[in-house]
């Protein structure tokens, strides 16, 4: 029964703290890539991120949105938030075949090598003027993933812009570690619950603006945010996160990773099938 699903446990902080973890950036090393050029991929080492990529046609965005627009207006009509839609690749058949989407992946294997694990799916849709931020934080201060050999693929739904709160990065931030954050207030609307302070003294921001079917990539350890939408516009984006099959997961997390290229030698990730039905709960 779809109900009855049983997904990944997010640790609490004192569970990662206590974790021996590899929080160290590693760098790209690819003198022939098949799709991205060299100068993005040293791009990528320098400044922890690639942008403007053309990951899906309109007629393909079309469909895709048809199905996110059905998506949210029922999560919301049962009382759940834009944002709450995660392990999306596990309890969606249109989801799963954009983590495994071929172009997509391609992208990432010029990053990561040809052996690629699709681990996590979850849209981060603001609605207009909903008054939420996302604070300044690096992915990987949430994940007990290790080595830090993770990175993440936002794929715009929707033109996301200045005006309608589009993702952020310091350029070269992924290059400091792990960076000391703190519990977000209350006051800030924090969509995620950490906050990286004076997160500019790391490096110049960079707003990360894409037109629908476009993506981005970036580092696990690549501080990252977004401002309010005070558009009357949506900006809904779906983050498809990528490792190497040598990462190690707990709390049930390798569960959740699809062999997307290549193979698992370890079969230490459970390698689920395309959802048969979707899923039915929140």
């Amino acid at each position: 029964m779809s109900g009855e699903r049983v997904f990944k446990t997010y640790p609490t902080q004192a569970q990662l703290a206590e974790m021996d973890r590899d929080l160290e950036f590693h760098p790209t090393t690819n003198e022939h890539p098949r799709v991205l050029s060299r100068e993005q991929i040293a791009h990528y080492n320098r400044e922890g991120y690639i942008t403007g990529l053309n990951a899906l046609p309109a007629e393909e965005v079309g469909r895709v949105r048809t199905f996110v627009d059905g998506l949210m207006a029922t999560v919301m009509a049962k009382g759940a938030g834009s944002y709450s839609v995660k392990h999306a690749h596990m309890k969606y058949g249109a989801v799963w075949d954009l983590i495994t989407h071929p172009r997509i992946v391609s992208f990432v294997k010029d990053l990561l090598g040809d052996d690629v694990i699709g681990w996590g799916a979850h849209f981060f849709c603001k609605m207009p003027g909903d008054g939420k931020t996302v604070a300044w934080h690096q992915d990987a201060s949430y994940w007990p993933l290790t080595p830090s050999k993770t990175l993440t693929v936002w794929l715009a739904i929707d033109d996301a812009d200045v005006a309608n709160g589009c993702m952020k990065f310091v350029a070269g931030s992924h290059l400091q570690g792990p960076l000391t954050y703190r519990r977000s207030a209350a006051e800030e609307d924090n969509v995620l619950d950490q906050t990286v302070e004076n997160a500019e003294e790391y490096g110049a921001v960079v707003y990360n603006e894409l037109r629908a079917g476009q993506c981005s990539i970036h580092s696990d350890l690549l501080l990252h945010g977004s401002e309010v939408n005070d558009s009357d516009r949506r900006r809904c984006g779906l983050t498809l996160r990528y490792c190497t099959p040598d990462v190690r997961g707990t709390l049930g997390w390798n569960n959740e990773g699809i062999v997307v290229s290549g193979r698992d030698p370890d079969n230490h990730w459970g390698n689920p099938p395309r959802p048969v039905r979707d899923y039915d709960g929140v």
